[in-house]
């Protein structure tokens, strides 16, 4: 008769089981532990980064207050007509959402200082009103806020013959209710506004086709359409050589340039440069100008890459300018 072998696994030992027990519990809780520290890093991180609600309860308590003033003040505060979206803040001090007005997709960008803590508390209103909204100091008439304004940008942009014009726009934007004068509020609202770089280089650039447009402003806040739409890269050129990469995901342009200004120039040095140039320096001269147009990306991001081919470029032209009679 055929004989059958039979195989028995012994059961575990008994004291084993308390111990697996012990670490399945110690792993589980290290790993809610760990799960914790995340969530609240992400959470406090994001409660630095994204307060929009202080800045609309800050924004429309000074305006109802009479402190500032502007175009968007009633929809933002009265009629609730603004639509926050999406934080895209990185910096704590500068709040930027996108929204919808009107119909619109905007961006929303409200400055918050450093030292107007979110954990202020009701002392942020005053200490804000001291920080940004100091100048005019007293009610002004729309001559003296233009030369106030005129003398402003001439010491930080220079003695441009565009100066005028732009001083025009700022007195449009004041003046967003056509009644022909600037209060103080409206003045004071500009003049916070101005001392934004972003700000004064969006109003500089307006109507040029290089810049979103500016839709309006309370107090320091203000809002402007978003980004060009865009499918691929080619969608993204402003003017005649500023191009910019396209999010293929949001289909919208970002910010960065394609090209950076340093191969801009070299292109155009090229056609100049290399017509009339010795002959024993042309063709080194065209391949480093060649080697200039190439350079891609973001110019913060490859610094070093330009340098090199800027010092390049200098020494061959010092070379050649240092060998001659005239030096």
């Amino acid at each position: 008769a055929p004989r059958t072998l039979c195989f028995f696994m012994p059961p575990p030992p008994q004291g084993r089981l308390p111990g697996l027990r012990v670490k399945y519990v110690f792993l589980v809780w290290l790993g809610v532990l760990a799960g914790s520290w995340l969530a609240y890093v992400h959470y406090s991180s994001y409660a630095e980064l994204c307060r929009g609600h202080v800045c609309r309860v800050v924004i429309c308590d000074q305006y109802r207050k009479g402190i500032i003033s502007g175009s968007i003040c009633q929809d933002l505060c009265n009629l609730q007509q603004v639509e926050w979206r999406t934080c895209l803040s990185s910096v704590p001090g500068q709040q930027v959402y996108s929204g919808l007005w009107q119909g619109k997709e905007v961006t929303i960008k409200c400055g918050l200082e450093e030292s107007l803590s979110w954990k202020a508390g009701a002392d942020v209103a005053p200490r804000r009103e001291l920080v940004l909204f100091d100048k005019p100091t007293r009610g002004t008439s729309i001559k003296e806020f233009r030369e106030m304004t005129l003398s402003f940008l001439k010491a930080n942009l220079g003695d441009l013959p565009s100066l005028p014009a732009l001083v025009g726009q700022v007195l449009l934007m004041a003046d967003f209710n056509k009644d022909s004068r600037v209060s103080l509020a409206e003045a004071r609202s500009l003049w916070a506004l101005l001392q934004r770089n972003e700000f004064l280089l969006l109003l500089s650039l307006q109507g040029r086709g290089h810049a979103a447009p500016l839709l309006g402003h309370c107090g320091d806040l203000y809002r402007f359409l978003r980004g060009r739409h865009c499918e691929r890269s080619a969608d993204c050129t402003y003017g005649r050589d500023c191009r910019a990469p396209c999010d293929t995901l949001l289909r919208q342009c970002k910010g960065d340039l394609v090209q950076p200004n340093l191969a801009k120039v070299c292109e155009l040095l090229r056609d100049y440069l290399l017509p009339g140039a010795p002959a024993g320096l042309r063709a080194e001269l065209g391949r480093q100008l060649r080697t200039c147009t190439t350079v891609r990306g973001w110019a913060g991001r490859v610094e070093a890459h330009h340098s090199l081919v800027l010092s390049h470029l200098k020494t061959l032209l010092w070379k050649e300018i240092s060998n001659t009679k005239y030096t």
